[in-house]
């Protein structure tokens, strides 16, 4: 059986499916915060398998999204694999004073769970 080169695998159908489905779930879930709050919904990812995440976060790390966008879009991939975790809203130590709330998914992130204290949770939609 002849193998692909790793860097072939980024242009698997499921990458570049996953990839799309973050950008447009991005651009949606921007919107839909602005009009929603912290109700707005995100599109259900295609069904792709673990093949996907590697576009999914790919899509993610290029496009800039806020901490709140991005934790959102995160957690409805994970969702779709079976991983059900909660985003976490927090603040710095010392609340506001020092910085801006940030966003993440619960588990992702040892540095944010570390340096934030947590304020709300918001679990995964079904």
């Amino acid at each position: 059986m002849k193998m692909l080169p790793r860097s072939a695998c980024r242009w698997h159908p499921s990458v570049l499916r996953g990839a799309m489905w973050a950008a447009v779930a991005v651009r949606l879930v921007r919107h839909r915060l602005k009009r929603h709050g912290l109700q707005a919904s995100v599109p259900p990812p295609p069904r792709l398998g673990a093949k996907g995440t590697r576009g999914v976060m790919a899509a993610l790390r290029r496009l800039d999204p806020t901490c709140l966008e991005r934790a959102l879009v995160e957690q409805a991939w994970l969702a779709s694999q079976g991983i059900k975790r909660d985003v976490i809203i927090g603040v710095l130590g010392d609340g506001f004073e020092s910085g801006p709330a940030h966003a993440w998914v619960d588990g992702t992130s040892r540095e944010s769970e570390a340096t934030y204290l947590e304020l709300h949770r918001l679990p995964p939609r079904d």
